[in-house]
């Protein structure tokens, strides 16, 4: 007698940032991929528009700068699905546009806020969920940017939180292994998006020779769908890093 196969578990994600943007796109396609996903961010309204009624999704306004809201939205996810697969550190602010002698120390610790502090409480909060679910595991994916690796004129703030985002990275990767906790990171170079456009970067963007340069961009989708790939491997496989950037931009050699 040979015993019937279980049905497929239903993956579960959170996305930060889920309002718009990057984190609205891969929001959409893990619902399309099958995930149930938590959308997360500071307005409800945006969320809601994300979902598009989606009986998967799951709305939870969220400031990702307040432990007791990221605790409160782990233990939303907990209470509808029970585990979490995947959580998508995107939620991030570009800050102020000021050299390192301007910045005010207001300015500096907003942007260090969200985009550093942020990203660790949400990962420390998914991380805990991962570690101790049964099965036991996750992965856990940081939205960085190409700024990772070389800045833009004045983004001191902006291109500081994400080096350091780089480093959480690699030590979540690192404490993560005893616990079938993986950590990755995707480095994403000018997708149309309405940060973007806000930061002036693809009407004129500042170089570092002082000039300014419009800057070729690519879908978002595009990129939402590398990050779709990042989180659909099999637990034994991990991308740690992966960069993703608009053809022709200045970035290899940025100057």
């Amino acid at each position: 007698m040979t015993s019937q196969a279980s049905a497929p578990r239903m993956l579960t994600a959170v996305v930060t940032g889920a309002g718009s943007g990057i984190g609205r796109a891969v929001a959409r396609q893990l619902l399309v991929a099958g995930f149930s996903v938590a959308l997360a961010g500071r307005r409800p309204e945006l969320l809601a528009e994300t979902a598009e009624d989606n009986p998967a999704a799951l709305v939870v306004p969220t400031d990702i700068t307040d432990p007791l809201d990221v605790d409160r939205l782990f233990n939303a996810v907990r209470e509808r699905w029970g585990r979490l697969d995947l959580l998508f550190n995107n939620a991030g602010t570009f800050g102020p546009a000021a050299g390192i002698d301007e910045i005010s120390l207001a300015d500096w610790n907003d942007t260090v806020a969200v985009n550093l502090t942020g990203a660790m409480l949400c990962a420390a909060a998914a991380f805990r969920q991962m570690k101790v679910q049964q099965p036991q595991g996750g992965r856990i994916i940081n939205n960085g940017s190409i700024s990772a690796h070389t800045p833009r004129p004045r983004s001191v703030a902006y291109a500081a939180t994400k080096h350091a985002l780089t480093g959480l990275t690699k030590s979540i990767e690192l404490d993560g292994r005893p616990y079938g906790v993986s950590c990755g990171q995707i480095d994403i170079g000018n997708t149309s998006t309405g940060l973007l456009h806000g930061a002036g970067i693809s009407d004129g963007a500042l170089q570092p020779d002082g000039s300014r340069r419009v800057e070729p961009t690519f879908d978002v989708d595009e990129a939402a769908r590398a990050v779709v790939l990042m989180a659909t491997l099999p637990a034994q496989a991990n991308i740690n890093q992966l960069t993703i950037t608009a053809s022709g931009m200045p970035y290899i050699g940025r100057g």
